[in-house]
């Protein structure tokens, strides 16, 4: 089983483009976090993503090629592995086939009431993503 992948289209705006005629780089994290976010709505069930809600833990990112206003630019992102509560994920924000840059992301679930630290359901993170979850040898999970 592979993990499944979500795209979305960017739309770059005005305010996006700096000093430079490009896009900032502070926007690729927007970018990230609005493709994560959207992944997790598509495909989880409708009761996890009431119960659940997200923070970002740590972000990497290598930029490749500048974005610009007119760019038809998409963000692709796949959730790699779960671990507990974490989740890694990897986004690749790209212009037609130019790799604009590639981001590895950490994500924290909490439970939306609580907000504390929620485990993915192995279930959801098998049968909604296409990913195992890792098993973690003092729960059995």
């Amino acid at each position: 089983m592979s993990a499944k992948s979500f795209s979305i289209p960017i739309r770059i705006l005005p305010e996006d483009i700096d000093f430079m005629g490009h896009v900032n780089n502070s926007r690729y994290l927007n970018w990230v976090q609005d493709v994560v976010l959207q992944h997790w709505q598509k495909l989880a069930p409708a009761e996890e993503v009431a119960s659940k809600a997200w923070v970002a833990l740590k972000h990497e990112i290598t930029y490749r090629k500048p974005a610009f206003l007119d760019d038809d630019v998409i963000a692709e992102t796949v959730l790699e592995k779960i671990a507990g509560a974490r989740s890694f994920y990897n986004t690749v924000i790209k212009r037609g086939e130019d790799v604009l840059a590639e981001v590895q992301s950490m994500w924290c679930c909490i439970d939306s009431e609580t907000l504390r630290p929620a485990r993915i359901d192995r279930d959801v993170a098998e049968k909604h993503f296409g990913i195992a979850r890792k098993q973690t040898p003092h729960t059995g999970d």
